[in-house]
């Protein structure tokens, strides 16, 4: 008779089975959104206001790291917390360098980018896998790719980091 015949012990694999899916996968973080209206809105991708440049920084609706929230931070400031198939939009100073931050597992990824005046600026916050939790990147994405994500996602009210 094997040892995995019990009632208990299949219901504790089981169990531990299930809760290991459940913190390796998780479910939809929630973040709070902009009106459908006001989302509409950026949605158009005009140019930025004169002297800005516009930052679209997204995450794709992917299945891993769904309970995850992750940081955003412009230029040292918060920007606020992602999640699945979310994006944010913020204008900033155009024709100089600006840091775009994501908090990862063991400390922040930068990347740093030069904006021109009026041109818009497409990121992709990526989660990869980590040693204890996920952690996060960020892309430049082209136009093309920007524009098509940002279409499907949802814009996230700019609010407060977990650090903070």
């Amino acid at each position: 008779m094997s040892h995995f015949s019990s009632p208990l012990v299949r219901g504790s694999i089981l169990a531990g089975a299930v809760l290991g899916l459940a913190i390796m996968t998780g479910c939809t973080a929630q973040v709070p959104l902009h009106t459908m209206v006001e989302e509409a809105q950026v949605k158009e991708f005009k140019a930025p206001s004169e002297g800005k440049a516009g930052l679209y920084i997204y995450r794709k609706d992917e299945y891993m790291g769904r309970a995850l929230y992750k940081d955003i931070y412009v230029d040292g400031v918060c920007l606020g917390e992602t999640a699945p198939g979310v994006f944010f939009y913020k204008e900033v100073e155009g024709d100089q360098d600006h840091v775009i931050s994501t908090e990862s597992e063991f400390s922040p990824n930068d990347l740093k980018v030069f904006t021109k005046s009026g041109q818009n600026y497409f990121f992709e916050q990526i989660i990869k896998w980590g040693v204890f939790v996920g952690g996060a990147r960020l892309e430049q994405a082209d136009e093309i790719k920007g524009k098509a994500m940002v279409t499907i996602s949802r814009q996230a009210i700019p609010g407060t980091c977990s650090n903070q």
